[in-house]
């Protein structure tokens, strides 16, 4: 016959066998420059809800040829790159692919609706081809995620619509991108690293800050060189959306 004292004690070591491992959750965090400054981070209570590479252009305004280059908006297509961040259990691609992710993307040619006479604009009023993902030779292929624009009053946007969600964004901090960032096909340089924070024009879903952080080109070109008018440089980066 079998002890109760028996059956209590392969209970319990039936339990103790099952019982789950608790493992902390795997949180990405922000890149850093190496420089002598970082953009500050996010506060502990805000949730990482995605990571996009985006692909496209920095637009630039040249009054004459002895101006300044006057920043004038982007525009880009998000791709959703979640959930191949180095570390990410069983999807995650090594350090050096995904560092490399944004220089091998900005060797693509530009998939926007092109602005007639043009070599990087963007058509002003349909600027965005049909939503495909990207395929991109070496690495796993990203969905389809969304855009980013700048709207009727100069505000910079990001549409997440195949998650529903949306940012309306102003400039809180920025950095320089490292020295050795890919300057892009025309040789101008990686634009800034960026930290951006709800407008608070009522226009957000389920964002309040977004960072620019990896950047490959983007810079504008000098004004003696583009010649007075509007003139549009690519860019590719990563946002992480807070």
């Amino acid at each position: 016959m079998v002890s109760v004292k028996s059956l209590l004690l392969a209970a319990m070591a039936t339990v103790a066998y099952t019982a789950p491992t608790c493992q902390p959750a795997f949180v990405p965090t922000l890149p850093k420059t190496g420089g002598p400054r970082e953009l500050p981070p996010p506060p502990p209570s805000f949730t990482l809800k995605k990571i996009a590479v985006g692909h496209g252009i920095q637009n630039y305004t040249c009054i004459d040829a002895s101006s300044s280059p006057k920043a004038d908006g982007a525009v880009a297509i998000l791709y959703d790159v979640t959930k191949f961040v180095p570390g990410t259990p069983k999807t995650g691609i090594p350090q050096a692919l995904w560092d490399k992710i944004p220089s091998a993307l900005l060797l693509k040619p530009l998939t926007l609706n092109k602005l007639a006479g043009s070599t990087y604009g963007a058509h002003a009023t349909k600027p965005f081809p049909k939503e495909e993902a990207l395929k991109l030779l070496g690495f796993p292929v990203a969905e389809f995620l969304g855009h980013h624009y700048f709207d009727i009053n100069s505000t910079p946007m990001f549409d997440l619509s195949k998650v529903g969600l949306k940012a309306s964004v102003t400039k809180l901090d920025g950095v320089d991108a490292p020295a050795n960032a890919d300057k892009g096909p025309l040789k101008t340089g990686a634009v800034a690293w960026l930290q951006l924070g709800e407008s608070g024009k009522g226009l957000s879903t389920g964002l309040t800050q977004v960072y620019r952080v990896i950047t490959a080109g983007g810079v504008g070109l000098k004004c003696n060189v583009a010649g007075a008018g509007v003139h549009s440089v690519p860019y590719t980066t990563f946002y992480w959306f807070f």
